[in-house]
C-alpha cells in the first residue's frame, strides 16, 4: 500500500509560496511545485479560506470542538436529570445553536433540524456518548433518589442488623417490577456510553398493573415469586387451579 503523503509539507514553504504568488513572481501552478505545497490549499488560503494544517479539504465541521463538549456536555447533564434527549430533540437543540449564534451551516430550514450525517458525526467525534433505551421513572422516585435520602437509609439498615444480629439465612432483599397491560416503550435517548441505568420521567401510567414481588436470602434461599393484582375486593376466580 502506498504511504499518505498528505501534508508533507511545512508552513514556512507554504508561507514563502504564498508571497511569490501575492507578488506575481509566479503562479499558483509554479509556486506549489517551487516550494512543494499543494496547489488547491495555496489556493484557499490565498482566498482566505480555512486551511491550515490539519485541514484536508472537503465540508468542515459545523461547530467548533469548545460548542461541541457543550453540547455533549449538556446532553449528559439532561440525561442525568431524567431529561434525556432522543434524536428528534437533538437535531432541534443543534439546529437552534447555529442559528441563536449566527453559525453558518447546512442543515435543512424548512424542518429547523441539523441532519443525520452531522448526528453520525457527531457521534464519532464524540465516543462518549451512545443512543440508550431509558427505564421508565415516575418523578416521585426520582426526586426521592438523593445521595442524603440513600446514606439515611443505609445508615438505618446497619443499626438494624447490629442491634439484632440477624443470621444470612434471615436476611432477606426483595425486588419488585411492575407487568402493565398497556405496554410503552420509551423513545431512544443520548446518554453517557457505559452507565449501566438510564432513566426518562413518566407521566402517570395508564391501565392496569400487576405487581411481581421475588424474594431470595444472603445464602440463596429464594421465595416462589408472588403476583399482586390491583382488586379492592377478592375475585375467587383468581384461586382456581390453587392447591394451597
Amino acid at each position: 500500500m502506498a504511504s499518505n503523503k498528505r501534508q508533507q509539507w511545512n508552513e514556512e514553504d507554504m508561507r514563502r509560496a504564498i508571497i511569490n504568488v501575492q507578488s506575481q513572481n509566479m503562479g499558483y501552478k509554479l509556486a506549489a511545485k517551487t516550494f512543494n505545497v499543494p496547489k488547491t490549499t495555496l489556493r484557499r488560503r490565498l482566498e482566505k479560506q480555512d486551511s491550515s494544517k490539519g485541514y484536508l479539504g472537503g465540508r468542515k465541521a459545523t461547530f467548533s470542538k469548545a460548542i461541541e463538549d457543550e453540547i455533549a456536555g449538556h446532553i449528559i447533564e439532561m440525561e442525568t436529570r431524567f431529561f434525556g434527549l432522543t434524536s428528534k430533540d437533538l437535531r432541534r437543540m443543534v439546529f437552534e445553536v447555529a442559528e441563536k449564534n449566527k453559525i453558518k451551516h447546512c442543515f435543512n430550514r424548512e424542518v429547523k433540524l441539523a441532519g443525520w450525517k452531522w448526528v453520525r458525526g457527531f457521534l464519532k467525534r464524540n465516543p462518549q456518548i451512545s443512543l440508550r433505551s431509558p427505564e421508565s421513572t415516575s418523578l416521585a422516585r426520582a426526586q426521592a433518589f438523593k445521595k442524603p435520602n440513600i446514606e439515611a437509609y443505609f445508615n438505618a439498615l446497619s443499626n438494624i442488623l447490629e442491634q439484632y444480629n440477624f443470621l444470612p439465612e434471615n436476611i432477606y432483599n426483595m425486588y419488585e417490577s411492575g407487568l402493565t397491560t398497556v405496554q410503552k416503550k420509551c423513545q431512544k435517548i443520548y446518554a453517557a456510553k457505559g452507565r449501566k441505568q438510564v432513566g426518562a420521567l413518566s407521566s402517570a401510567e395508564r391501565g392496569q398493573h400487576v405487581t411481581v414481588v421475588c424474594a431470595i436470602n444472603a445464602i440463596g434461599t429464594y421465595v416462589p415469586p408472588a403476583l399482586i393484582y390491583p382488586r379492592q375486593r377478592m375475585n375467587e376466580e383468581l384461586m382456581n387451579g390453587d392447591e394451597g
